[in-house]
């Protein structure tokens, strides 16, 4: 599995902080669950991130609010990727995502979105944030849509098309207010990706603008 498209440094550093909603959070460790490379930025982020708050905490002379290690910054709930040797290979979906779930593919109950393409909600704790996973048919377009805030996109099975870039297995797409987009299946499999938007999408189609408040996306 080679991951090309990464978690960009502002989102890392934001979860790294424990700043993040749990919903973008629990796609974050999802990512992190399958991309060594993006453990090892945040090993670095939190290593280095540790180091500045020592110091700024020996520099006082005392430990005030912030300077306590055993408090979460933000006070936030954190997903954490939960890797374990061998876990890649038995589960398409990783954990924190699988328990969210409640298991994995072959476990899960599917809701028809229409033409072809499934859905399954994500209840979160937080409000910000409204997560599902998404099927979407073998070398079937997502409808054409912009988007009302941030949209993160994690491909857990199959790859889509996107403008000119290919994302498979791992890769994550990160879209907001400035692109509009079709994304398209590729034709080898069905495509099952993790989903999580802060707003409505904006889609171009009236048919699906019509039936947008029954689907809820």
């Amino acid at each position: 599995m080679s991951i090309q498209h990464h978690i960009s440094d502002e989102l890392l550093l934001a979860y790294a902080a424990g700043n993040l909603a749990e919903g973008w959070s629990i796609a974050i460790a999802t990512h992190l669950a399958l991309c060594p490379s993006c453990r090892r930025r945040l090993d670095f982020m939190e290593h280095a991130g540790g180091e500045m708050l020592e110091m700024v905490c020996t520099k006082s002379g005392r430990y005030e609010l912030g300077c306590d290690e055993g408090a979460p910054a933000g006070g936030t709930h954190r997903p954490r990727a939960r890797r374990q040797a061998g876990e890649v290979r038995r589960f398409v979906i990783p954990e924190p995502l699988r328990s969210y779930l409640g298991g994995d593919l072959a476990e899960l109950k599917w809701k028809a979105l229409g033409r072809g393409a499934y859905h399954i909600r994500i209840p979160t704790g937080d409000r910000e944030t409204s997560v599902r996973l998404l099927k979407i048919p073998a070398g079937k377009p997502v409808p054409e849509h912009s988007h009302g805030g941030r949209e993160l996109t994690l491909v857990l099975k199959g790859s889509f098309q996107d403008g000119g870039s290919l994302f498979k297995r791992g890769d994550l797409e990160e879209a907001d207010e400035n692109l509009q987009h079709q994304p398209v299946a590729t034709p080898d499999e069905d495509c099952i990706c993790l989903a999580v938007t802060d707003a409505p999408l904006k889609f171009r189609s009236l048919l699906v603008r019509l039936v947008q408040p029954m689907l809820g996306i």
